[in-house]
């Protein structure tokens, strides 16, 4: 049965092909799935048309992507079907990862950081933590202060991830990497973030 339409301002799907979405997945996080790094039950949040959670599903990991754009989570459960991959999508809150009621052995945050304002940075790390046990990992890709200009997205420090992981996780490495997006046309400087659970 479809969707009802959705009233959420970020479900542009049905209208347009919104800026963060290449119709690919990320060549950093298409990078840990070649490394093996993408292991276990993986969670994509904000997973948008899926590519991520469908890149997971490709070797026969268990994966699920959520996003609060309705009209998204249906494009990706096509995508899975006519990919033939066993690849779940639901509507739900990155915020409220608990409500899964679900542990994931790595998450994947691409470009979804970025948008949290100071204040909700503390409430997504705990919904993280409610869903990541200890050993988990946590990918965050997102915008980085390197990058020149305005436009586009809030530009994200080193610092800024280390202080919001600062309790209960462990940074093992953020590495400077390549984003793809449609706003700039090409790529844009980005941090890679490989965050572990205590």
């Amino acid at each position: 049965m479809d969707q009802p339409p959705s009233h959420d301002p970020w479900d542009i799907y049905g209208h347009t092909v919104p800026p963060w979405d290449t119709g690919r997945a990320q060549p950093a996080i298409a990078q840990l799935g070649a490394e093996g790094r993408l292991q276990g039950h993986v969670l994509d949040i904000g997973c948008g048309t899926g590519e991520h959670a469908l890149l997971a599903a490709s070797p026969g990991l268990e994966a699920t992507g959520i996003d609060g754009a309705e009209s998204a989570i249906g494009i990706a459960r096509h995508k899975a079907l006519d990919q033939g991959l066993d690849a779940r999508f639901l509507v739900a809150d990155a915020l409220a990862l608990q409500d899964l009621d679900e542990q994931f052995d790595a998450v994947i945050d691409s470009s979804l950081f970025q948008v949290f304002c100071d204040a909700q940075r503390p409430r997504h790390v705990r919904s993280l933590a409610a869903a990541v046990p200890s050993g988990g990992r946590v990918f965050v890709l997102c915008f980085s202060d390197r990058q020149p200009g305005h436009d586009g997205p809030r530009r994200i420090s080193q610092t800024e991830i280390r202080d919001s992981f600062a309790h209960a996780w462990i940074i093992d490495g953020i590495d400077e990497v390549l984003l793809e997006t449609r706003i700039h046309g090409t790529t844009v400087i980005a941090w890679l973030a490989d965050i572990r659970r205590r």
